[in-house]
């Protein structure tokens, strides 16, 4: 019996135009991680609850967990990689640094990829750390440094920095 059926999947991921080959039933979170070497997107549950996998797509929060790699073709994702600019930390990552918004840092990527697809949108502040966080589950913080990284990147942003 031969392997699963194979496809190259063409998409933009972190602004880069990636082309790889991968089998039909590769999820995203594999694909970035073991195909394109992008090792930021953690994958916890794998059933999309821990939000840990979260990534944009086309710059809307999706779990990477869930998605197959073949339904990204020809879209645009983002991961934690891309964040930073010019190896600059965005201020939602330096914020999250100063207040300690991490600890292990497992659920980090997949939370500042959700906090980043709220600050672009626009969403209040409160609504973002009511709404968002809800959806993912960091076992080592309380939340508190999370909230506190959310406020003082808002603070020093004006509201959104486009990262």
């Amino acid at each position: 019996m031969t392997g699963a059926p194979e496809r190259t999947v063409s998409l933009t991921v972190n602004g880069t135009e990636r082309a790889a080959r991968t089998e039909v039933r590769t999820l995203l979170s594999d694909f970035l991680r073991h195909t394109l070497g992008l090792t930021g997107t953690h994958v916890g549950c794998e059933e999309g609850v821990c939000g840990s996998c979260t990534v944009l797509l086309d710059g809307e929060p999706v779990r990477a967990c869930l998605m197959l790699a073949v339904q990204a073709e020809g879209r645009r994702v983002e991961t934690v990689e891309g964040l930073a600019v010019n190896g600059e930390l965005s201020t939602l990552q330096r914020a999250f640094m100063t207040e300690q918004g991490l600890q292990c840092g497992f659920c980090t990527p997949g939370i500042l990829m959700s906090l980043t697809a709220a600050e672009r949108d626009g969403t209040p502040e409160d609504e973002t750390a009511d709404q968002v966080l809800a959806g993912h589950r960091c076992r080592c913080t309380g939340y508190t440094g999370i909230r506190a990284a959310l406020a003082r990147s808002r603070e020093h942003a004006g509201g959104s920095d486009g990262n």
